[in-house]
Parts: structure tokens; C-alpha cells; sequence
């Protein structure tokens, strides 16, 4: 019987909007363009967050990544040229104070020397950097091999004139052909190529340079092949930069471990330098400054949606109101026959419930079709968590439901007398 009289009350509810459908319709807007916007933003933004997140973690938690920075420039000038010198940077008497320092807590350290060389095959060429590094740099950064093999010990050894390729180098000099094997040209050297990287899209590596457009060589080879003084000349000028290593990359044994190994490595580097020729990073204090970023602005993307569905609540709001106001006669009607307030209230509160439950419905729609198309052509990272649409669809039911409370109250709440008297 309860079940019976319910139903008849949301049948009753529904005829009653449908007499004024494009009013309904409009109302059911304010609902569906909040809902829609909640879902949208939260997950355009959890995207961008675990998107840079994600590039803050292949950096390594237990990473410290050191790099070498170029000084100021100091010249002098001679007639119509002029030259520079610059001697900076970290030195391998840096990684060896590091690695002695901190001892049992390094689990891994590799240093890295980088070289802007032009790369050519046949007819092919490209400007790369080729970075001398160690057989390790393969573990601290988390990479994988796609195709052949990685440095070796032996190859560091030997002075082995050989390259890995990163995926970007190895599609664009080898488009139609098998890299392992082949043969590239640099500074008149000759290196076989006996590995090839998978590739990382935009994940940065090396002073600017992605990872994916960089040729690797065992450090020795790097150092014999290349040495460790750059002249470069343009326009009458020459520059002359010698710099030893221009990164040093550790691990470090635990997360525990990493904030005091780096306030030892900043020490060390400050006693040893005299100007301020290298920068430090550690990713797990940008990984929990990132995730502290990420909730204060998905509370400001929330906070600008919700205001969206507020809104839409006082437009559910205004129209109920006028709603009492054209139906006084009705309720009067109904009161005389018999109908107590709370049938009054159900009445109105199942309206209200109809047009929020409706603009959630379409505005998770929209919401969802609004993401998925921002990551379709706009190549925008997008993620859409399962709590925040139900978040969303329940917030507008509890702004249905408020927003006709009072009307509700005020319907159930006239004189049925004056009531049938209202013209």
C-alpha cells in the first residue's frame, strides 16, 4: 500500500513538470552544466597531476639528481672577435667525496658526461647528445632496452667504440632498417649501435635534452673519443668550456635515507665550489610538493564547479517557488480532500529530486564526452576516477533536495482556505 501511494505521488510529480516541459528543461540546465563541469575539470586536473607526477617518478623516489650549470660568460674583446673561457661544474673528485661519504646508504651512483655531436648514417644525420655514462645509468633511471643490449662493464673496460640509441635517434637515422649492428659516424669516430631504448614521449632527461634524442657510450670511450674541452665558434667569436662531468645521478638505498643524503651532498658541494656552478634535484621533495599541489588545486577545480551547481540549485529553487505560487488553488484542492502536509511535501520534494536527478544523469554524460574529447583533440591528459561522478551525481540530488525543501514546506504549509479562495 505504502509502495503504491509512492509511486503515485512520483507519477504525479512527472505530470506536473510535464506541463511545462521547456521550463523543466531549462531548470534541469543550471544541474546538468554544474555536473558536467565537476566531472570535466577533476578529471582534466587528476590528469595533469598524475601526468607530471608520473615524470617526477621515473626520475627515481630514491634519486638525487646533480647537474652541472653554466656560469656567466666572461669576454674580452679583440677588434671584431672576441673569446671565452669557462672552466665549471662538477669534477669526478665530486663523485668520488659523495660516494665515500655516504658509503653503505648509495645503492647505486652514476656520472654522466654529455656531448653535442652530429650523428651520421649514410645520407642520414642528426645533432644529438651523446652522453658518456656508466653500465648502472640503466637501473638508477629506470629504463628499458627495446631492442639488443645495454652497456657493459667490458665495454667501459675496452674503450668499446660502441652506442646505445635512444628510441627518437634510432627511428629517425634508421627509418626502414634494423639498428643492431649498424654503424654511425661522430667527431671521425665510428660506433656500433647494439642497442636501442624504448621510448619515453616527453619525459626529459639531460639539461633540456630528452632521453629519446640522446646516443649513449661507455664514459671511458666518452673521455678518450671526445675529451673534456669543448671550443665552439660562431660569428667571430669562439667559446672554450671545460666542464668534467655534467651529472651525477645516486640512489640511495631507501626514501628514509634520502633527505640526509641530500643535505650531505649539498654540504660537499658548497665546500668545494666556490661559485655556484650546479644545481641539485631531489624528485621524492617534487613528488610530495606535486601531490600537495594536486589536492590544493582539485579543491580550487571543485570549489569553482560546486559554485556551478549552487547555482543551478537556486534556479531549481526559484522556479518550485513560482511553481507553490501557480499551483496554490491545486493544494488548496487537495488539502480540502484529505491530503495531509507531508503528502504536500513528498509531492514537491519528488519534482525537485526528478529535475536534479535529470541534469546529473545528462551532465555525467556531458562531463564524460566533454574529457574524452579534450583528450582526443586536445591531447590533454585525462583521467576520470570512479568516486568523483558518483561525487558528482550525489551532490546534485543533496542540492535537489534543499533546494526544494522550502518550497515544499511553504506548499504544505498554506491555509486551505485561503488557498481555495486563490484565483
Amino acid at each position: 500500500m505504502m509502495w503504491r501511494g509512492g509511486a503515485q505521488v512520483v507519477s504525479l510529480g512527472f505530470k506536473s513538470l510535464m506541463l511545462h516541459k521547456l521550463r523543466s528543461a531549462l531548470t534541469t540546465l543550471g544541474i546538468l552544466i554544474g555536473v558536467a563541469a565537476v566531472v570535466a575539470m577533476l578529471a582534466i586536473g587528476e590528469g595533469a597531476s598524475q601526468a607530471a607526477q608520473e615524470q617526477i617518478k621515473r626520475l627515481g623516489s630514491t634519486n638525487i639528481l646533480i647537474q652541472s650549470i653554466k656560469p656567466p660568460v666572461n669576454e674580452q674583446s679583440s677588434g671584431q672577435s672576441s673569446w671565452s673561457a669557462n672552466i665549471y661544474g662538477l669534477t669526478y673528485q665530486d663523485a668520488r667525496r659523495i660516494r665515500a661519504t655516504l658509503g653503505p646508504h648509495i645503492e647505486l651512483m652514476v656520472e654522466v658526461r654529455l656531448n653535442d655531436k652530429e650523428i651520421r648514417v649514410a645520407d642520414q644525420w642528426l645533432q644529438s647528445a651523446m652522453l658518456g655514462t656508466a653500465p648502472d645509468y640503466l637501473d638508477v633511471m629506470g629504463l628499458k632496452v627495446a631492442r639488443g643490449r645495454w652497456l657493459s662493464d667490458t665495454d667501459n673496460r675496452t674503450l668499446a667504440n660502441v652506442c646505445v640509441l635512444g628510441g627518437n635517434v634510432a627511428s629517425r637515422v634508421f627509418p626502414m632498417s634494423d639498428p643492431i649492428g649498424s654503424v654511425l659516424k661522430a667527431s671521425g669516430n665510428r660506433f656500433v649501435v647494439v642497442g636501442e631504448l624504448e621510448p619515453l614521449g616527453r619525459q626529459s632527461g639531460h639539461v633540456g635534452r630528452s632521453i629519446d634524442e640522446c646516443v649513449f657510450v661507455p664514459m671511458s670511450t666518452s673521455r678518450r673519443r671526445f675529451g673534456e674541452i669543448n671550443i665552439k665558434e660562431s660569428g667571430g667569436s669562439r667559446e672554450i668550456e671545460s666542464v668534467e662531468l655534467h651529472e651525477i645521478k645516486v640512489k640511495v638505498d631507501t626514501e628514509d635515507n634520502v633527505a640526509h643524503a641530500s643535505e650531505v651532498i649539498k654540504n660537499l658541494l658548497q665546500r668545494s665550489h666556490k661559485q655556484q656552478d650546479y644545481s641539485m634535484t631531489v624528485p621524492l621533495e617534487l613528488l610530495r610538493q606535486a601531490r600537495e599541489s594536486k589536492r590544493r588545486f582539485q579543491l580550487l577545480l571543485f570549489s569553482i564547479a560546486l559554485i556551478s551547481l549552487i547555482v543551478g540549485g537556486i534556479g531549481i529553487m526559484n522556479v518550485m517557488l513560482a511553481t507553490v505560487t501557480e499551483r496554490t488553488r491545486e493544494i488548496g484542492i487537495r488539502r480540502a480532500l484529505g491530503a495531509r502536509k507531508r503528502n504536500i511535501i513528498d509531492q514537491f520534494l519528488v519534482e525537485t529530486v526528478v529535475l536534479a536527478g535529470a541534469g546529473g544523469v545528462l551532465g555525467l554524460i556531458v562531463g564524460l564526452l566533454f574529457s574524452w574529447a579534450a583528450h582526443l583533440f586536445w591531447d590533454a591528459d585525462v583521467y576520470v576516477r570512479p568516486r568523483d561522478p558518483v561525487m558528482a551525481f550525489a551532490i546534485s540530488g543533496l542540492v535537489g533536495i534543499f533546494a526544494g525543501v522550502y518550497p515544499a514546506w511553504r506548499a504544505a504549509n498554506m491555509d486551505p482556505v485561503e488557498a481555495l479562495r486563490h484565483e
